[in-house]
């Protein structure tokens, strides 16, 4: 277990304790993008600088004041979405960050930004679920916070010893009880059945009683949407999307290494999720065009790199399948990321980021889709929790499948699951 409070106390000698988004890049291009950087630098420098204004705000207990609400004009439901969007974009950032916030090894500026963000962070999650802050959050008025309740236990699972642990008592249990006060949420028949599955995961974890009805009503249901090939329905159905990666296959995979844990399903079972993923991280691979670009198909893409969640899942788990090497996903994710974020209008002149599919596009939003939601963006940067000294940051640079194929190159033919 961190010790927090003198963790805390540390950040003045590495000189991070007075931070400020006045003084500190939060959004110009120029501090994230270098001819000069290599990949994880990148990825490091776009990261902080993606979850910065998220996590600052929410230390100071200004993130509801702070945080601007953007919508799409069309659907006229800003003041709808902002019951929501807060939580939205804490857990999302937090679930997204995790990996980077438990991994050994950094130094220098690195070490210096990941801390940075490990401070804000204890010091906002004592305020979300705290009746007498100014950024209490809503976690079980309408509907949508079963969602994003969801992605704070992920980021729990992701990190326990370096998110939960540290927590003091009080907060710990106000949270707590904010997770079950989800359990007033019933889910639709459709992916957020694993929502309401990994809360009652993280409560297993954390030592509390599960609702198992709700635990395993998400994984039987899975069972039974598997339609081939790596892919799930979303419900019984497919739907052409990237909720495949959004959600449904890091959410199982998670899911089951806690049921695995604790003896509830049998390694023949976990193995079969890990194999659907693995194959499903094969296509996406392949998704990726030379350029760094890919389709802009189904709901939420204003997710932007988050469609890549389950590759970066399975590259940040060494379960890439043998067909991807570790270089070719790396580069191929750095590709996008620069397509994506280095696009004008992608953030405002505070950091925060706007809507878009590559830039400032508000009319790409779904009608669910405000300022908080594109934080699930950060899950396309699973791999910085991998240690500097990794295959995936140490291999040289390597062409990804597309970019092969396209330039006459020999590339290794595809093959159903």
């Amino acid at each position: 277990m961190i010790n927090r409070r003198s963790f805390i106390a540390s950040l003045s000698i590495l000189g991070l304790g007075s931070i400020t988004p006045t003084n500190k890049p939060a959004s110009a291009a120029g501090f994230f993008s270098s001819a000069q950087a290599d990949d994880r630098v990148y990825w490091a420098r776009l990261l902080y600088s993606i979850a910065y204004p998220v996590c600052f705000h929410l230390s100071k207990n200004t993130l509801k004041q702070q945080m601007p609400v953007e919508v799409n004009t069309q659907f006229s439901h800003a003041t709808e979405r902002a019951r929501y969007t807060h939580l939205e974009a804490v857990g999302r950032t937090l679930s997204g960050v995790a990996p980077w916030l438990r991994v050994e090894g950094l130094t220098g500026e690195e070490l210096n930004m990941r801390d940075h963000l490990r401070s804000m962070i204890w010091e906002g999650l004592t305020h979300i679920a705290d009746p007498a802050a100014p950024d209490y959050l809503n976690f079980h008025q309408g509907e949508q916070p079963l969602v994003d309740g969801a992605f704070l236990s992920l980021a729990f699972l992701r990190a326990w010893n370096v998110l939960w642990e540290p927590l003091d008592n009080t907060t710990q249990k106000r949270i707590i009880q904010a997770i079950q006060s989800q359990r007033v949420i019933q889910p639709p028949a459709s992916n957020w059945l694993l929502f309401a599955s990994i809360n009652e995961a993280f409560l297993l974890q954390a030592g509390e009683k599960p609702d198992l009805q709700r635990l395993w009503r998400g994984v039987q249901a899975f069972k039974e949407w598997y339609l081939g090939d790596g892919w799930y329905g979303d419900g019984p159905e497919l739907h052409v999307d990237y909720y495949n990666a959004y959600v449904i296959h890091p959410f199982l995979l998670q899911i089951y290494d806690v049921l695995l844990q604790h003896q509830m399903v049998n390694s023949e079972e976990y193995h079969q999720i890990v194999v659907r993923m693995q194959r499903y991280g094969e296509e996406q691979e392949r998704f990726i065009s030379p350029e760094g670009t890919y389709p802009p198909i189904g709901r939420s893409i204003a997710y932007r790199i988050g469609a890549f969640h389950a590759l970066a899942d399975l590259a940040l788990r060494h379960l890439l399948p043998t067909s991807l090497s570790p270089a070719q996903v790396r580069c191929a994710l750095t590709a996008v990321m620069k397509k994506q974020f280095e696009a004008s209008g992608t953030f405002d002149q505070q950091g925060w980021l706007q809507i878009g599919f590559c830039g400032h596009q508000p009319q790409a939003a779904n009608v669910y889709i405000s300022t908080g939601s594109l934080y699930l963006c950060t899950h396309g940067f699973l791999p910085l929790g991998l240690p500097p000294d990794d295959a995936f940051w140490k291999q040289p640079d390597a062409d990804w499948t597309a970019k092969r194929a396209w330039t006459g190159t020999t590339f290794q033919a595809d093959h159903a699951l």
